[in-house]
């Protein structure tokens, strides 16, 4: 049988936007040079027509599938991309870039500011979900890739697949759109602020400027907490901690040992081993600003686009509910686009887009096949 792991792979980079000829963003402002880390798995066929950009969700990066060497723990999405899996590398070219404003290679709020020579900080300018893309479709140019033959992404990596749609419609054969919205409501908002306000509550954050010293860990790590909770359901709670209890050693009078309570902990303090919380403030922003229908009707802005789409959601998903895909495919049939809904029975919650892995294969398989064949 056949090996369906990528074995070791290796982030590249990418740098453009040096000055004079920075990258302008939304916001009117500015910025350059960037550089942009991304990983690529399986190959380009001759005529560049098989290639696919993998789009991660806010706290993803650029590794995707397959191991870095010295490292036992593969790619996010593993499970997704390589040889037979979903995103099959013996047919397809697999792309997956950090966003702009991440802190895993791509110029963030950590990067050196050329102009200072340190850390940005808070004089990194406001990035946005557009700039995110404007920013992937420079290094597509870059790889002499004319039509992408499909962009796929889950939560914030469906609202980029769907700029893609909106703004490039003429660079992608197709779009899967995973467990996402056209915009954030106010409660998907309120959390974010929540995780936010934990970060500039903490003392260590230093209005932005605490590079070279003591970060906001707590902050952050609690931030992480509160997000991690929404990425659950209650089933999924129930069934993976129910109220059991753990020796953890000494406990203090509202340690209890739940574990429920240790998860949570855990999550929080390895966040804060990988993550910027900078760039959490900065890209949860932009996530929260972003409204693909630009306070019009969606539909509109989505006539004459070719590309086929397929949305999906999953029934537990709390976080972003099946109305807010459904809300996306409304739209996408309005315009005339041959667009395709499934309903995922999941009791995972939202994180179900990383872990109903068989149904989604199968559903994207099928759904890529059917790009192709339409040439």
């Amino acid at each position: 049988m056949k090996d369906k792991n990528l074995g070791i792979v290796e982030t590249k980079y990418f740098n453009f936007a040096e000055p004079p000829h920075e990258l302008e963003l939304e916001s009117g402002e500015k910025l350059g040079p960037i550089t942009v880390a991304y990983e690529a798995y399986g190959k380009l066929n001759k005529k560049r027509t098989n290639a696919v950009l993998i789009t991660h969700a806010f706290s993803g990066d650029a590794h995707a599938a397959g191991y870095h060497k010295g490292d036992d723990k593969p790619g996010w999405w593993d499970s997704m991309i390589g040889p037979g899996k979903a995103f099959n590398t013996d047919k397809y070219y697999v792309l997956c870039a950090n966003v702009l404003g991440g802190c895993s290679g791509t110029t963030g709020p950590s990067s050196v500011n050329p102009k200072t020579g340190k850390p940005y900080g808070l004089d990194f300018p406001l990035i946005s979900i557009n700039d995110m893309v404007k920013a992937q479709s420079k290094l597509i140019e870059h790889l002499e890739i004319e039509k992408l033959l499909t962009v796929a992404g889950g939560s914030m990596g469906g609202m980029q697949a769907l700029s893609w749609l909106i703004k490039h419609p003429d660079k992608i054969k197709s779009a899967i759109i995973v467990a996402s919205a056209i915009k954030h409501s106010p409660q998907q908002i309120a959390f974010d602020e929540v995780g936010r306000v934990s970060i500039i509550s903490d003392p260590a954050w230093n209005g932005g400027d605490y590079y070279g010293g003591k970060t906001p860990a707590n902050g952050l790590a609690l931030a992480r907490m509160v997000g991690h909770i929404t990425y659950m359901s209650d089933r999924s709670m129930m069934e993976k901690f129910g109220r059991r209890i753990r020796d953890v050693g000494e406990r203090h009078k509202f340690n209890t040992g739940f574990e429920i309570e240790n998860y949570l902990h855990y999550r929080g303090s390895n966040f804060v081993k990988r993550f910027d919380a900078n760039s959490y403030l900065y890209i949860t922003k932009a996530i929260d600003c972003y409204d693909a229908s630009e306070g019009k009707n969606l539909s509109e802005l989505l006539y004459g686009t070719k590309a086929k789409v397929m949305v999906l959601a999953f029934k537990s998903d709390w976080l972003y509910p099946k109305y807010q895909s459904k809300e996306i495919v409304k739209a996408c049939k309005v315009a005339g686009i041959d667009t395709t809904f499934c309903e995922i029975e999941s009791t995972y919650g939202h994180d179900a887009f990383l872990l109903e892995i068989d149904e989604e294969t199968q559903l994207i398989k099928h759904f890529l096949e059917k790009v192709v064949q339409a040439g």
